[in-house]
């Protein structure tokens, strides 16, 4: 974010004093760009590695980020994230030339040893993913929270800007997530490799606006976030997951445009870098406040370098994909970059740092082979081309120049390669490191393989295999061997159950483990129906809710038989029609979903009951029965099988 130190507003004085503080910052940015105050003839490249930390026997969420960093205090370089089972190191910023990428795998190699080194004491480890695939949602509580006051601070503004009940996620792929949460820290099951790439300001506008045009196709070979809690969804479900994470709009009767803070844009940039931060200082609210009295305005007056920390900390909570940045360089000069914020972690250091080249040198050869791309193609194909390709990932056609409709394998392999190499070399990187991470991306593209595929072939053949946690963890452990080895992606064999030896399922939380595509009846049901409906889908318990999704009852298989034997067969036939609410169990036995299955399993032996529903506040959201447990069963001993 720039600065370290928020406070909270006082009152609406604080607020119109930050306001102040922010236009001064714009003016003195204008200044600054006009009279040609900025670095130039020089491009350096940098990025921001986020991660996950994991158990290393489960292969969940640990949230022990501010004990890792008591221990790696004297680390400038690493930092904390939103929630407390992520962090994020910062990679030095070096010259785009020679081994510059090599040097910055390195870097990253070496950074992360040093944080697993530590995690080692703690029986965990770290994973470089998109979207974690064994995250749950309980993970995304207040609980969890890093203890921080600019993500206090952070928090309590988004949601007092919430304008509905809650924060939603609707994303649909091959399944469907419908999910509302209280708390934005939804956002943090994302995690990123987020690349820099410093330009002269005369350059920004043609850079910026292909960096652009360049982001869907990027993002389609590069995607690696397809699971989220379980469900198959977009093949980078971190783009949707994050602008609904933080949206604070509500449906509404009319037709008033609001944008997310999470963004494409809304145009080309026609003029400077100013265009960006005009509009989203017109359309956003500042969420935090940094503690700074710097007046920016006298100082580049004076013929000093402002920080311009009011325009810094504003545009940290506007979150463009491709986001406009302002920095200060070693030699005491002030220069831009182009942020990119789409290309997620992993599946390995060496699949990032060939994603990053493809950016940064296709970015370089387009600007050089296309001129004004605003000539080429329209805003509207590039913002869809964004769309498709956080949907559908390598399997997308995008609208390219002159109307063209191209698959992103085409295009990356035809098209943008070639372009990326030729940008590459015109900044001097080694030819051998060229073609090196360039085959990376074309590999990918000849075997339509990236890490969403990948995920998504993974959990489908496990998922018909064994239990959904299972799979997951499963899927997890095996892009945890296979990022151990640095082995890119396209290479990956699939996984199979028995190649994790040690799955535990024993700490499950009941939410993990239960069932939620759930068969309901209403308590003035006929009970020829609970019957028919029970045979069809081979089930032995059926609860009862109410039109409000409570639950007033279970019927069981039992019940259904003691009926039948007292009352026949054909009851429609009779005078008589009986309901639900005649023979239901009108108080049965619930648990909640942060119970363990361990407390699940005592309840249903003691009690002698083979179904126990899960409720919230009333509300019926999954079920457990005796078949689960004996899915579990079966599956433990198969894996004592030598």
């Amino acid at each position: 974010m720039g600065e370290k130190k928020f406070k909270k507003a006082k009152g609406e004085l604080g607020k119109q004093q930050f306001v102040s503080n922010l236009l001064q910052d714009m003016q003195a940015l204008e200044y600054m760009l006009h009279n040609q105050f900025f670095e130039t003839g020089i491009t350096r490249i940098g990025a921001e590695q986020e991660m996950c930390i994991i158990q290393k026997k489960s292969f969940k969420a640990a949230p022990i980020a501010l004990e890792i960093m008591d221990f790696l205090k004297d680390m400038p370089w690493l930092d904390t994230e939103l929630a407390k089972f992520n962090l994020e190191i910062n990679l030095d910023p070096r010259v785009f030339t020679g081994s510059a990428l090599k040097d910055m795998e390195a870097e990253t190699n070496e950074k992360l040893k040093i944080i697993k080194t530590e995690l080692a004491h703690f029986q965990s480890d770290i994973l470089l993913t998109g979207i974690l695939p064994t995250l749950h949602k309980n993970d995304l509580e207040s609980h969890n929270l890093t203890p921080r006051e600019r993500y206090k601070l952070l928090v309590e503004s988004l949601s007092a800007q919430l304008l509905g009940q809650a924060f939603e996620l609707r994303i649909q792929g091959i399944d469907e997530l419908l999910l509302r949460s209280h708390t934005p820290l939804l956002e943090a099951a994302n995690t990123s490799f987020q690349v820099h790439l410093q330009v002269d300001p005369e350059n920004f506008v043609p850079y910026y606006n292909i960096a652009q045009a360049l982001t869907a196709p990027v993002l389609g070979i590069s995607a690696n976030s397809p699971i989220v809690f379980g469900r198959r969804l977009w093949h980078e479900s971190r783009i949707a997951l994050f602008q609904q994470a933080l949206d604070v709009r509500t449906t509404n009767e009319h037709m008033r445009e609001r944008s997310p803070r999470v963004n494409f844009g809304s145009d080309w940039v026609h003029n400077s870098i100013l265009d960006i931060y005009r509009e989203d200082i017109a359309r956003f609210r500042s969420l935090i406040y940094p503690e700074t009295n710097e007046n920016s305005i006298e100082t580049v007056l004076a013929g000093n370098i402002p920080r311009l920390s009011a325009l810094q900390v504003h545009n940290s909570t506007v979150y463009r994909w491709n986001r406009p940045c302002y920095g200060i360089s070693d030699t005491g000069k002030p220069h831009l970059r182009i942020e990119n914020r789409v290309l997620p972690a992993g599946p390995t250091v060496v699949d990032e740092i060939a994603n990053a080249a493809l950016w940064l040198g296709a970015v370089v050869g387009c600007a050089k082979e296309w001129g004004d791309i605003r000539k080429k193609m329209s805003w509207e194909d590039v913002r869809d081309n964004f769309e498709k390709a956080a949907r559908f990932g390598m399997d997308s056609k995008f609208t390219w120049f002159k109307d063209k409709k191209i698959t992103v394998t085409d295009l990356v392999q035809h098209e943008l390669i070639p372009l990326a190499k030729e940008g590459l070399a015109s900044q001097g990187i080694d030819s051998g490191d060229i073609d090196f991470y360039m085959d990376i991306i074309s590999q990918r593209a000849k075997l339509n393989l990236n890490g969403a595929r990948w995920q998504l072939r993974a959990f489908t053949k496990l998922k018909k295999e064994t239990s959904m946690d299972e799979a997951v963890t499963v899927m997890t452990s095996a892009i945890y061997e296979n990022q151990s080895l640095g082995k890119p992606v396209h290479t990956w064999e699939l996984p199979e159950l028995k190649d994790l030896l040690d799955y535990r399922p024993g700490n499950l939380r009941v939410e993990e483990f239960m069932q939620t595509d759930l068969f309901t009846v209403s308590k003035d049901d006929l009970i020829e129906l609970v019957a028919k409906l029970m045979d069809w889908r081979k089930v032995r318990y059926m609860p009862v809710e109410d039109q409000k999704g409570n639950i007033c009852g279970l019927i069981t298989s039992r019940l259904l038989l003691r009926f039948y034997s007292q009352n026949g067969i054909s009851l429609i036939e009779g005078k008589k029609l009986h309901t639900v609410e005649d023979i239901m169990i009108k108080s049965p036995i619930v648990i909640e979903p942060s119970k363990s299955i361990i407390e699940a399993l005592q309840i249903m032996r003691e009690k002698k009951i083979g179904c126990l529903p899960v409720v919230t506040d009333g509300e019926l959201i999954g079920i457990i029965t005796e078949m689960d447990f004996l899915r579990i069963s079966a599956r433990l001993i198969e894996r004592l099988e030598p």
